[in-house]
């Protein structure tokens, strides 16, 4: 394999490699953002239940609650928060 062939092939996998991040790189970014959210989502449901003893409303922390906080951010902790007080 001459030295043109090898930068051919080098040049190739280069953009193959770019092709790919880019394919990926929207799902992931949007997959990091909704983990991002859901751990913030704990960190809320966590401070709820810090301010239980006052406010009367606790939630309990755990996956559902997180992901409904982390996929719809503060209206869904007020969403949460709505429906343990209509329901419960």
């Amino acid at each position: 394999m001459d030295l043109e062939s090898k930068v051919a092939l080098a040049l190739l996998c280069a953009f193959l490699v770019l092709g790919v991040v880019r394919l990926f790189a929207a799902p992931l970014k949007f997959a990091l953002k909704v983990i991002l959210n859901t751990l913030l989502g704990f960190l809320a449901l966590f401070l709820l239940g810090l301010t239980a003893p006052l406010t009367g409303f606790a939630l309990g922390l755990n996956l559902f609650n997180a992901l409904i906080i982390g996929i719809l951010g503060v209206p869904g902790l007020v969403l949460l928060v709505l429906l343990q007080a209509v329901f419960i």
